[in-house]
């Protein structure tokens, strides 16, 4: 009897300080997950090679978005509308901020960046894997964490004391970002073939990332986008793909344990994407289906409803906008932050960049291009944006190939800007085995819905019914039956070009 009474006494004490520990736990935290050069190949999305439990897991708790696209397929670019909710020909960054390409946001848009509109609403703010946008005092974080950026499971556990520290009251917002799935460490040279697959950041030999179970892939087992060709290499390269998102995967789930340990699960936002599409010649750098797609979870501890599919769509222009009113910092009426803090006062006394050009003279940099989502997670059939607009410039600096795209459900009409040139390829696109055994072929070798010459070479526009051809095989732009809506589409493509202040707008004169 006495050993039932000290049990019942322990497991008292126990659930007691579970419960307190919940209750001093800070709401509304965030953590935003970004990944690198992933397109929708999740379970949650049908994708039946997927392995990807703990991210379906959120899904079937949470909602996801069926029409999530990115602004631009290119990383430091498209990171760079994630993080200040404009066009990232409007936030100053037209490309790669790394190494020679030096591409930088403006310094104005200090006054609508991500992580200092959250700290300005009281949130401890932390970063940790990839960052690759500039310069770092328009996109602060208190505090950088180390983490492999290949090992999401390392890095959550890197971030642990960071997501648990009890010594500071805010709520937190932590920055996931990964370096997986992006192509990198090598190629597979166990492979038969004399064009090697990319292991896009797998261990060669089946090796495995510290304290990860891999999940290793079969070619026959993958599932072949639209977009490419069904070949070995393709086939290949797609199974080390799908071995790195899989590692995501087990990251997502050593989160969710961290949080649930924490008593913080039922008090965090979890927002799940990628920055572009996969990093396939047909994906990654252009404006089809395959680089602008992204995956799109959320779970919002506070919405009754769950496990729903949304079918609005959405931009990556709308995520800060959409995480500062989850913060209760959204203006409604400027659509801009409530505490906004005007870039002309915060540089006045810091020579180091009083004087430079820190923006357009025009622009107030008060207001953001998104909107706030999190209105409709709750609500399956509600619209968002009725037409998504995206502007890609540059992806390496010698990659200048500016586009211009407005999307709605029935028809997406592309300008090609530069189509006099061939289309440029990112270096590990070029180089991608996938690629290359077409490429080595012919011109007239199939390639996805084209051929490597119709890939490499581009009319200036390019218009599809998105009802009857979602997979974006068939050119409606010389049709004389579509000259009507290819006319109004161009037009589109105007008002959204002024509308977002481009400088490219001048193109339809000049050239």
């Amino acid at each position: 009897m006495k050993l039932k009474s000290t049990f019942f006494f322990f497991t008292l004490c126990i659930t007691l300080s579970l419960l307190l520990t919940s209750l001093k736990a800070a709401e509304r935290n965030i953590i935003f997950v970004i990944t690198d050069d992933e397109s929708p190949t999740l379970g949650c999305y049908g994708d039946k090679s997927a392995r990807t439990p703990n991210i379906d897991a959120i899904a079937a708790d949470g909602a996801v978005f069926l029409n999530a696209f990115a602004t631009t397929a290119s990383c430091a670019a498209s990171r760079s509308v994630v993080m200040s909710g404009l066009h990232n020909h409007r936030n100053g960054m037209y490309g790669h901020q790394h190494g020679f390409h030096k591409f930088a946001s403006w310094h104005n848009v200090v006054s609508l960046s991500l992580p200092r509109v959250l700290a300005n609403e009281g949130y401890r703010t932390a970063q940790i894997g990839k960052y690759h946008v500039a310069p770092e005092e328009v996109y602060h974080y208190e505090s950088y964490i180390k983490g492999n950026g290949r090992n999401a499971l390392s890095m959550a556990n890197a971030a642990k004391d960071f997501i648990t520290d009890k010594s500071d009251d805010r709520p937190f917002f932590l920055y996931f970002a990964t370096a997986d799935p992006h192509r990198g460490g090598g190629t597979d040279e166990t492979s038969k073939q004399t064009l090697k697959p990319n292991l896009f950041g797998n261990k060669p030999n089946r090796g495995a990332q510290e304290g990860v179970e891999e999940e290793f892939y079969k070619p026959s087992e993958v599932t072949i986008p639209h977009f490419l060709p069904d070949t070995i290499e393709t086939r290949e390269e797609l199974a080390q793909y799908y071995q790195s998102i899989a590692r995501i995967d087990k990251g997502i789930g050593r989160l969710v344990e961290i949080l649930k340990e924490s008593g913080l699960y039922d008090k965090t936002l979890i927002v799940f994407t990628a920055d572009h599409g996969m990093a396939f010649a047909g994906g990654k750098t252009t404006v089809y289906e395959g680089g602008l797609r992204v995956p799109f979870v959320v779970r919002n501890p506070y919405e009754e409803k769950r496990g729903l599919k949304l079918k609005g769509m959405i931009s990556h222009i709308d995520i800060t906008p959409s995480l500062l009113d989850f913060a209760g910092g959204l203006d409604p009426k400027s659509n801009g932050p409530k505490k906004w803090i005007d870039p002309n006062k915060y540089w006045k006394d810091k020579p180091y960049a009083a004087k430079e050009n820190r923006g357009p003279r025009k622009e107030k940099f008060d207001s953001y291009h998104g909107k706030s989502w999190i209105p409709i997670l709750g609500k399956p059939n509600a619209e968002h944006w009725d037409t998504i607009f995206a502007s890609h410039t540059f992806h390496e600096i010698q990659m200048y190939y500016p586009m211009r795209v407005v999307r709605d459900k029935k028809y997406k009409l592309i300008w090609n800007i530069a189509h006099g040139l061939p289309y440029p390829f990112a270096s590990d696109l070029w180089a991608a085995s996938s690629w290359q055994a077409q490429f080595q072929q012919s011109l007239d070798a199939p390639y996805g819905q084209k051929t490597v010459g119709q890939y490499i070479n581009r009319p200036k526009f390019e218009l599809y019914d998105m009802e009857k051809d979602p997979n974006e095989s068939n050119n409606l732009a010389s049709d004389p039956a579509h000259a009507k809506t290819l006319d109004e589409y161009q037009q589109k493509i105007k008002a959204f070009q002024k509308k977002f202040d481009d400088p490219w707008i001048m193109k339809w004169d000049y050239e």
